[in-house]
């Protein structure tokens, strides 16, 4: 067991870094805008700002001073509190997720931060070391794995004796199989198919309109833009200009987030590097991991690739952030795909052969009604818009709204398709983009079938499955036939089979 001790000095550091920068705009107007004001609002204004760092100040030290941390064999065991303590306990076996994220300002201090995404909910739901050296990192991860891969062996082989490896320690990084690094092709392919190339010119308007706010400079460039549009080859060659700028622009762009990546993997988790200025290495172990799901949309299928995404039973955070760690690599080969998740994840697999839906439920789809498409329609006859100086105009939107609806429909239906074996279920949705889900039956938590009025008088039904994760995964198809919806239900009750209850060490705190 370690000594207890206190988080990286270098924490106080990059707090402190952070408040300046947060604090740069407030002095900017409180100094700089409105240096000459005498108003109260702005008064008091500054009155606060002080306050509010010098409490900030203080907060940084104390958490400093006051929370601890130390580990053993099995858990982490964290203090924190000056004169009311606090002790919290977390094992090992609860944490799903490792995160490494080393942003600019930690390269420029030689320093990396870990975050630790633990099973539970609430504020125990994860540990974060914000400032740490590389190596400490290093040892921290390693003590953790070694400590869950010992357990997992012991669950896989009872009469393992740990001490066997004591002479001749096993080096993670040397049993990793690297599975995906992009080329030089796969990062065109990624900033087509992301349309990075776009964002130059929003950033560009952005940028316009906040300097025009601090300085008012919309008369000088009203004048100069006049002047640019009255020669016609001026305007060609700043299009062009826009054009091959806007198209760097999306390489390095893509380049910076995905010109580094690369997916690895070991027995018993999966490793997820990325970035070139800030670098993130993601792990997640592989017993966690509770669905498969392959995403394509329109310009991806064109291109033949395809986004994994991982349902984890951890503690992920919801947002973009969260989003970007679950998926492997947004722009793989198909091919590349199927095959990596063959590699790493043994234990599942994905069929190619799947049932199409009858074709009742086509006209189920199509005579449901769209209550979007009655309220849009309602809207435009009332308010009855004139575009383009058409007085029917509202019509023909209408139509078009309609059209739209319908050919999603009959896209969403010819894309729909299913698939349950012993241990699997597999579902393909989706109109202009698809998703095909894959989950092991142990990992279903929940299994629900319902059935409305037109679907009772077809035959039909809806069916939905329930997967552990952050937020809680809910996948299903409607409009099957009720045979596979009793087959469903059948298949589910199977799971009783396929699980084992494990005991887990006990996690809490306690207070003195």
């Amino acid at each position: 067991m370690t000594k207890a001790k206190r988080y990286s000095p270098y924490t106080m550091l990059f707090h402190l870094i952070n408040l300046v920068r947060n604090a740069f705009f407030f002095v900017i107007y409180l100094y700089v805008i409105m240096a000459g004001s005498e108003s109260a609002f702005i008064k008091y204004g500054r009155m606060a700002f002080w306050i509010i760092v010098g409490l900030t100040l203080f907060s940084i030290i104390y958490k400093w001073v006051t929370h601890k941390y130390e580990l053993d064999d099995q858990s982490f065991h964290l203090y924190k509190g000056l004169f009311s303590k606090t002790e919290q306990t977390i094992p090992f076996s609860k944490i799903k997720n490792i995160n490494r994220h080393t942003s600019f300002l930690h390269r420029i201090f030689k320093r990396t931060s870990i975050h630790f995404e633990i099973a539970m909910t609430g504020e125990n739901a994860n540990i974060k070391f914000e400032v740490l050296s590389k190596t400490e990192a290093e040892q921290i991860e390693a003590h953790i794995k070694r400590a869950t891969d010992e357990e997992l062996d012991g669950w896989n082989h009872p009469s393992h004796d740990p001490n066997d490896e004591e002479a001749h320690p096993r080096d993670p990084a040397q049993e990793r199989t690297i599975h995906f690094q992009p080329t030089k092709r796969d990062i065109l392919k990624a900033s087509a198919t992301s349309l990075s190339f776009l964002v130059l010119i929003p950033l560009i308007g952005s940028f316009y309109f906040k300097i025009n706010d601090l300085f008012h400079v919309e008369d000088t460039t009203e004048g100069l833009i006049n002047k640019l549009a009255s020669s016609w080859w001026i305007v060609a060659v700043i299009i062009i200009v826009l054009i091959v700028a806007s198209t760097i622009f999306g390489l390095i762009r893509t380049y910076v987030k995905y010109g580094k990546y690369e997916i690895a993997s070991d027995a018993n988790h999966i490793y997820i590097n990325r970035g070139v200025i800030d670098e993130t290495a993601f792990s997640i172990a592989k017993d966690k991991v509770q669905a498969i799901e392959i995403e394509q949309s329109m310009i991806k299928r064109l291109l033949g690739l395809a986004e994994v995404k991982l349902t984890s039973a951890g503690g992920l955070r919801s947002g973009e952030e969260a989003l970007e760690k679950n998926t492997l690599y947004p722009f793989l080969p198909v091919n590349k795909a199927y095959e990596m998740i063959s590699d790493m994840l043994p234990s599942y697999t994905i069929t190619t052969e799947m049932t199409r839906l009858p074709t009742k439920s086509l006209w189920l789809r199509i005579l449901r009604p769209s209550w979007f498409w009655l309220l849009a329609t309602g809207a435009l006859f009332y308010f009855k818009p004139a575009i383009f100086n058409i007085e029917q105009s509202w019509i023909i939107v209408s139509a078009a709204l309609l059209v739209y609806l319908l050919i999603a429909r009959l896209f969403d239906f010819f894309h729909t398709r299913y698939a349950i074996n012993d241990h699997f279920i597999q579902f393909k949705t989706g109109a202009f983009t698809t998703s095909l889900f894959v989950s092991k039956r142990e990992k279903v938590i929940k299994a629900k079938i319902t059935r409305n009025v037109l679907q009772k008088r077809l035959g039909l039904a809806s069916i939905e499955t329930t997967n552990r994760g952050n937020p809680v995964r809910h996948s299903g198809i409607d409009d099957v036939p009720v045979e596979l919806a009793h087959l469903f239900l059948q298949w589910y009750r199977g799971r009783e089979d396929d699980i084992t209850v494990e005991k887990q060490p006990y996690s809490g705190e306690t207070c003195s």
